[in-house]
């Protein structure tokens, strides 16, 4: 018979084990412009700086597939939740986006003495990282775009979306709009019943409010086609198959031949088909920032 003492020592010892085998994250927090942003600063090595999607959070992005701990393995990971989003604050007003999501970055570096960096944004961090590194190049190592491009351009279908989704979050009518255009294409639209579960769920952990603002403030994330021409850090885009995001993927390699495209073939832009659900969206990352690594010291 096991005598209890040993029984308690052995559950301790696998506690130890499966804590040892994770990143132990701790929430930190810096003033941004009035603004308090949550971030998370783990490992050690070059850092790279993790920007997530509309409506999501570092947790839901980065920390929920695993790509925080295994990046931090080799490097320095900086993970913040975009203002209007997870721990960080949520002001209602569209003059506190735009812009000012893009200055948070840069801030944010200031804040930990970084002065250049690794950056990869997903959907809409993506766009954030594309203004970021045509407005301060001498700050990047190298970008990655997971489901997305820079907002290369600002057409009146653009406009439209922007406004539809931030009249319905506004009106208390939540996520329809976008749920719809990130379904994939080719494949049975979402019901009606599934549409409205999938909106709860997500504005049970948002601010519909926070989220509109945010949705108003994204022309100011525009960046031209010769933008992005100029650019001369290397580029990695990563993006499913299925989808529709893809189309601007398309138009970003148009752009700019040089960059690098990994296509996942089946992949959708979230859920559990979702790209950064796949073990090659991490394979992709690992392998770009392996090559791209600085020789020279920070």
């Amino acid at each position: 018979m096991i005598r209890r003492p040993f029984l308690l020592l052995l559950t301790f010892a696998a506690a130890v084990v499966t804590l040892s085998a994770q990143t132990v994250r701790e929430d930190r927090f810096f003033d941004s412009k009035g603004a308090r942003i949550r971030y998370v600063d783990v490992g050690q090595g070059e850092p790279i700086v993790l920007i997530h999607g509309f409506s999501s959070s570092l947790d839901a992005n980065w920390g929920s597939f695993g790509i925080i701990d295994k990046l931090s393995k080799d490097f320095r990971v900086v993970a913040f939740d975009v203002r209007g989003h997870g721990k960080s604050d949520k002001p209602h007003d569209v003059a506190s986006y735009g812009m000012e999501v893009v200055d948070d970055v840069g801030r944010l570096l200031d804040h930990l003495h970084i002065g250049r960096t690794h950056i990869a944004g997903y959907s809409m961090g993506g766009a954030i990282t594309g203004k970021f590194i045509v407005m301060h190049s001498d700050r990047v190592i190298s970008a990655i775009f997971g489901g997305s491009s820079p907002r290369m351009g600002w057409t009146p279908q653009n406009e439209q979306d922007a406004a539809e989704l931030a009249n319905s979050l506004e009106n208390g009518q939540g996520m329809r709009p976008l749920i719809l255009r990130l379904a994939p294409p080719n494949e049975p639209k979402p019901s009606a019943d599934e549409i409205a579960q999938r909106s709860r769920e997500i504005l049970a952990r948002n601010d519909a409010l926070a989220l509109a603002a945010v949705q108003r403030g994204n022309k100011a994330l525009v960046v031209t086609a010769a933008d992005v021409k100029n650019l001369r850090m290397p580029l990695l885009a990563i993006v499913g198959s299925a989808d529709p995001i893809k189309a601007g993927v398309d138009v970003f390699k148009q752009a700019k031949p040089e960059i690098q495209v990994v296509v996942i073939e089946g992949a959708t832009h979230s859920g559990a088909r979702g790209a950064p659900a796949k073990p090659e969206f991490f394979g992709a990352m690992r392998d770009f920032l392996a090559s791209h690594r600085r020789t020279t010291s920070q």
